[in-house]
């Protein structure tokens, strides 16, 4: 005798769930959270070079200032802001706001909004210093 949960999965999964912004916003943000660890060895690549001298300097200098290179700076940079809004989010839900759906919905979107509005600030704001 077959059971009638035979053809059914025995957990829900992305088959069942609809993706919803709060849903996104998650998945984004441990995303994030693993891109920033590149990120990180890009920047101690940098420091040590700097330490190192000139010529090691002038390579990494090179290689960021390609068009790959400030095309992977900028993706840190939306990746730094946008784990950094998300962890914004979930210190405001640490400290019991913004649980309400509707709220939590606009939140998740905002954050989708804001990181590459900020992002693209951030680049402009470098660059018109430089």
């Amino acid at each position: 005798m077959a059971k009638a949960t035979n053809n059914r999965p025995l957990s829900p999964h992305l088959q069942i769930y609809k993706l919803i912004p709060t849903m996104a916003s998650s998945i984004t943000h441990r995303i994030t959270g693993g891109a920033l660890y590149f990120g990180t060895l890009l920047v101690a690549w940098w420091l040590i070079a700097i330490a190192t001298g000139e010529g090691a300097y002038d390579l990494v200098s090179a290689i960021y200032g390609s068009f790959i290179g400030r095309l992977i700076l900028f993706g840190f940079t939306w990746a730094l802001v946008q784990h950094l809004l998300g962890g914004l989010r979930h210190l405001m839900w640490d400290l019991g706001y913004g649980f309400e759906k509707h709220f939590a919905t606009k939140l998740a979107k905002a954050t989708f909004i804001a990181a590459p509005v900020i992002t693209i600030l951030l680049w402009i704001i470098g660059y018109s210093v430089r």
